[in-house]
């Protein structure tokens, strides 16, 4: 009863949509994986919000209380690498901005959640070299340094590992290593355009063939209007293209911190950033909160969280929302400057859970990195409430043979999909009436229509999707 009655009040809607819509060149989604991170994929909405997911609060992963690490470590970086977790980031004991203390660090995990710091042997600090310190006396390259394993499929032994670090003074240099400890750096800078101080990010882009970098820059020039975002890239890490600003549509401007581009694992055509978004001058805690909790005056006036941004490759990125993505908790210690900047990696962390790391109260003795998990492709979902609601796809081609859903649904909830053709006509078959009704919470579940999944006939010819839901979220869908 629900979605016959629904049907008819979308009449007019679809046929308005027909004469626009329908005539653009579909999207070839292929057998991707789609989360829906943006508005690629939908076309319609009625009684539905497309909302930003919130992940849930886990334990705190590392705490940065080594002597040669302190308050001021940050710019962390994470992976997955056939079962062993690395994470790199910056040790920093004092406020001074010479960099003259900084330190790279390395810590490892079996499953992303319990980390140790291996005694690698490798640097020496006050006269032992029992730590996990992997470059120093490379100032200023401990500033700001990130690694990352190359995927490209014919990478070199000895360059399996690659890193990148500098400042505006010194450019951009690359590293190179064969185990991910043990590291080398090429002498000249390959990027030199840009203001660099930040967390500047680089990886192999499986959908583009070609390296990536997304890097600091302000867009007025010369550290002067919003702190920004720009992009380079290469085809052998070496000679990069020119810099050019990241494109943000007609969003607000906004200073971002660290952008924390990187390749989604599960889609990697793409890029989810969880960027740090810096609110200068925006103060919470008074001077006098911010010194108990042993923060420096230079660190305590400022506030920050982080937002989801994606791309699909090239020069512009997609601010869907421009909510904060994980907003800082209660308690002052949350408030104060550079805290809540996300860690360069999204991992899986279980069958049923990814995991994205925020680093905690900066400046502040007690810093650290805090673990936060959500379901697979949970960063946002189309949601329907108890009432009901629809939502329609742009019109797509596929290829496989089934359609498969991540979604939930509550125990009285439910989708139904029915599938249109090009001209937005209901396919004979295929119609909400003849979907199964689906309940649940499931990472991946075929539709079903008249007691079958396969849907291989249709593969190749321009469809449109309308998910007709009750108290559901729809999270992603692939066809295979």
């Amino acid at each position: 009863m629900m979605f016959r009655s629904l049907k008819g009040s979308l009449v007019a809607l679809l046929a308005l949509s027909a004469t626009t819509s329908f005539a653009a060149e579909p999207l070839a989604i292929g057998s991707r994986l789609e989360p829906l991170v943006d508005n690629y994929l939908i076309e319609t909405q009625a009684n539905t919000v497309h909302r930003l997911q919130t992940p849930s609060l886990e334990e705190m992963v590392i705490h940065f209380d080594k002597p040669w690490e302190g308050p001021y470590c940050g710019y962390v970086t994470i992976f997955e690498d056939d079962g062993i977790y690395r994470m790199y980031y910056r040790g920093k004991r004092t406020v001074t901005a010479d960099g003259v203390d900084e330190v790279t660090c390395y810590a490892e995990s079996t499953d992303g959640i319990t980390w140790t710091k291996p005694e690698l042997g490798i640097h020496e600090y006050e006269g032992s070299t029992a730590n996990n310190i992997i470059l120093a006396d490379v100032a200023p390259y401990s500033h700001n340094f990130i690694a990352f394993k190359d995927t490209r499929p014919d990478v070199a032994p000895e360059e399996k590992y690659k890193g990148m670090a500098g400042t505006m003074k010194t450019g951009l240099h690359t590293f190179t290593s064969s185990d991910g400890i043990h590291w080398t750096m090429n002498e000249a800078p390959v990027i030199t355009e840009g203001a660099f101080d930040s967390q500047n990010v680089a990886f192999w882009s499986e959908s583009e063939q070609q390296y990536c970098a997304y890097f600091r820059s302000w867009h007025q020039g010369g550290f002067k209007g919003f702190r920004s975002v720009s992009r380079s890239t290469s085809k052998d890490f070496i000679t990069w293209t020119e810099p050019q600003e990241m494109d943000f549509g007609h969003t607000p401007r906004e200073h971002l911190y660290t952008n924390q581009t990187l390749p989604y694992f599960r889609a990697p055509h793409i890029y989810v950033s969880l960027a740090a978004r810096f609110m200068p001058g925006r103060r919470v805690a008074t001077e006098d909160e911010a010194t108990a909790l042993g923060v420096d005056p230079r660190y305590s006036g400022d506030c920050s969280d982080n937002v989801l941004i994606t791309s699909r490759g090239g020069f512009a990125y997609d601010r869907t929302f421009m909510d904060g993505f994980l907003k800082p908790e209660v308690g002052l210690e949350n408030w104060t400057s550079r805290s809540n900047y996300p860690a360069w990696g999204i991992v899986p962390t279980g069958d049923r859970e990814i995991s994205v790391y925020i680093q905690k109260y900066y400046g502040q003795p007690t810093t650290g990195l805090r673990r936060y998990s959500l379901r697979p492709d949970g960063f946002a979902a189309v949601e329907a409430p108890y009432a009901g609601g629809e939502m329609t796809t742009k019109t797509l081609t596929f290829t496989g043979k089934s359609l498969y859903l991540n979604y939930a649904t509550s125990a009285a909830g439910s989708i139904r999909v029915q599938i249109l053709d090009g001209d937005g006509v209901a396919i004979p078959g295929y119609e909400a009436e003849a979907s199964f009704e689906i309940i649940g919470n499931q990472i991946a579940r075929a539709v079903r229509w008249n007691d079958s999944t396969d849907i291989s006939a249709l593969a190749g010819t321009p469809i449109r999707l309308r998910f007709v839901m009750k108290d559901a979220e729809l999270y992603a869908i692939q066809f295979r």
